[in-house]
């Protein structure tokens, strides 16, 4: 009987420790820079475990599952067209953090297919000796320069992770707030619970592996050539009769590439400025 009551505590204790702890961040972003007053807000979670984390939006977990459930209804719903537009985020990437390996993967959909590339840049991080409390934390200061900007970081050791939101790492406590020096990005920490495990995000075409330089290099394709990217191989959505009917291949690309160009000026104001 003594052994069953250790082999059921110590089972206990690994669930626990094999679940998933959610950080849960109110992310506010300038992304426009010819109209800094179009502010954007929105949450993303941080999901941490013992080997890794991944920093995704929340709308974004949404909308895969009313896409889901679309899907197994055979597409018999139909998508409800204000649902979806509410569901819309500006942080259509995610960021996986390898813990074991101190590797960051950062992950966005170019067309039909999903870009991979590893981070290739170290956060150099200045620990100062300002302290003060954030909601129900003690955080500590710290300052950062990368991809263009000035960063300024709280982080507490109250909580056992060394993570932080967006690519942030390396800091020996959680990043419980951080932002720029121009106030166009910052991440503020709102609640934290646990989950049984990490959801699986919605992969469309395929996962191509690059290097961070080539994957700028395609981004900027992207933008002035986007029809390119639709006509290339994968498993992803397909250009073509959406709407019932033959579509017109010239009209297409106008649309695809005017859609393009708008989303690009109201993203003229990215998170890394080089």
């Amino acid at each position: 009987m003594k052994k069953l009551v250790i082999l059921a505590i110590i089972l206990l204790m690994q669930t626990a420790f094999a679940q998933t702890n959610r950080f849960v961040y109110q992310v506010t972003m300038k992304p426009d820079a010819s109209n800094k007053n179009d502010i954007k807000t929105e949450n993303a979670y941080l999901d941490i475990s013992a080997e890794k984390s991944v920093f995704y939006s929340e709308n974004r977990i949404k909308r895969d599952s009313v896409m889901q459930a679309n899907r197994q209804s055979g597409g018999a719903r139909g998508f409800n067209r204000d649902q979806m537009e509410s569901l819309r985020t500006n942080i259509n990437y995610s960021i996986e953090k390898d813990k074991k390996n101190q590797k960051i993967f950062y992950k966005d959909r170019l067309g039909r297919d999903q870009y991979s590339y590893e981070e290739d840049r170290p956060l150099d991080w200045k620990i100062l000796q300002e302290t003060t409390k954030i909601g129900e934390y003690k955080v500590q200061k710290a300052e950062t320069d990368f991809a263009g900007r000035k960063w300024t970081a709280w982080f507490t050791t109250d909580l056992p992770y060394q993570d932080g939101p967006y690519k942030f790492s390396g800091l020996p406590g959680l990043v419980v707030k951080a932002e720029d020096a121009k106030g166009d990005y910052s991440f503020d920490l709102m609640k934290n619970y646990k989950i049984s495990d990490f959801p699986a995000l919605a992969t469309f075409g395929n996962v191509v592996k690059v290097k961070r330089t080539d994957y700028v290099k395609q981004q900027e394709k992207f933008k002035t050539d986007p029809m390119s990217f639709m006509s290339q191989g994968g498993g992803g959505p397909r250009m073509g009769n959406r709407g019932g009917g033959n579509q017109n291949p010239a009209e297409m690309r106008k649309r695809m590439e005017e859609r393009v160009k708008e989303e690009a000026k109201k993203n003229s104001n990215p998170i890394e400025l080089k």
